[in-house]
């Protein structure tokens, strides 16, 4: 097994995870990876104030080791401290005034710009919040692995991927259980790729054929056809596919899916310059609780 592919199969337990552990109202990254050795915008979500608190005032950003900094970006009424250290360091912004500080019901992106480490695996950023009333140090990483599940305050995570390995973000993904005797079925997952790219094709060994397919009113008629020319996904954009519009369908079927069973999947990806990377991920058999049930019977109408 060569070892981009064995990146691709680590990655693909990353696709699975990043569905069920972020949590909005963390300190979080822009879904998506960052390739070995590339640049990578940094912009530090914040979406409330510590608890208790009516503001943020504050936040400081330990820089990881193996990562360089390059620039911070300025925010208006705060002041930019940098502080640079050999593979690591810290950036901070605070408000200068209190009118100045960002009311828990807003949210704001700090951003910082720099070079990630040559080597794949997961990259934590811990940041201190600090409000006008108490902190919160977003500073928890797992023992092992890259989740967050079950983490009260987990530090800011990037996953560093292979070259090759396509840093398209995938989440709730899942595939309609068949019967046997079924030919077909689709399957459903929401896209993220910071910096843009194209899904153009997608293979399984659960079916003879997978294709990007739109559904769509023609008319009094819904009408289904194969994106022969890929699925744009527009830079840091969550595309979804979706019973009803865009979604994979898988034809030829090796065998019945069922509920609880999983479908192993790559999705191959290129982007504005030709680039082509792919994506191990592995997706669950079953309709999701409060996902659209509709569109079970996938029939061809060209």
């Amino acid at each position: 097994m060569t070892s981009s592919r064995i990146a691709l199969k680590t990655v693909a337990a990353y696709a699975m995870l990043t569905g069920v552990t972020a949590v909005f109202a963390h300190v979080t990254l822009p879904p998506g990876g960052a390739t070995v050795g590339s640049d990578y915008n940094a912009a530090f979500r914040v979406g409330h104030a510590c608890e208790g608190a009516k503001a943020t005032t504050g936040l400081a950003v330990r820089l990881p080791k193996g990562f360089v900094l390059s620039d911070a970006q300025e925010r208006k009424g705060w002041k930019l401290d940098v502080q640079k250290g050999k593979g690591d360091g810290e950036v901070r912004w605070t408000a200068e005034t209190a009118q100045n500080a960002l009311p828990g019901s807003e949210r704001a992106e700090f951003v910082l710009r720099g070079k990630v480490p040559g080597t794949p695996g997961p990259l934590w950023f811990k940041v201190l919040q600090t409000c006008d009333v108490g902190s919160v140090d977003w500073a928890e990483v797992p023992a092992s692995g890259s989740s967050t599940a079950g983490l009260k305050s987990p530090a800011a995570k990037v996953e560093v991927v292979a070259q090759g390995v396509a840093t398209v973000d995938v989440r709730d993904g899942w595939v309609r259980q068949s019967v046997p005797g079924q030919s077909g079925t689709g399957a459903f997952m929401k896209l993220t790729a910071p910096t843009g790219t194209k899904l153009v094709s997608i293979s399984t060994p659960a079916a003879g054929v997978a294709e990007v397919h739109e559904m769509k009113m023609e008319g009094d008629t819904m009408k289904m056809r194969e994106l022969t020319g890929g699925l744009d996904l527009p830079a840091g954009q969550t595309v979804e596919l979706k019973p009803g519009g865009y979604h994979v369908m898988m034809m030829d079927l090796k065998g019945a899916l069922a509920k609880g069973a999983t479908v192993p999947m790559t999705l191959k990806f290129e982007d504005a310059k030709g680039v082509k990377t792919a994506l191990d991920v592995t997706l669950p058999v079953g309709t999701p609780e409060g996902a659209d049930a509709a569109g079970s019977a996938h029939q061809h109408k060209h």
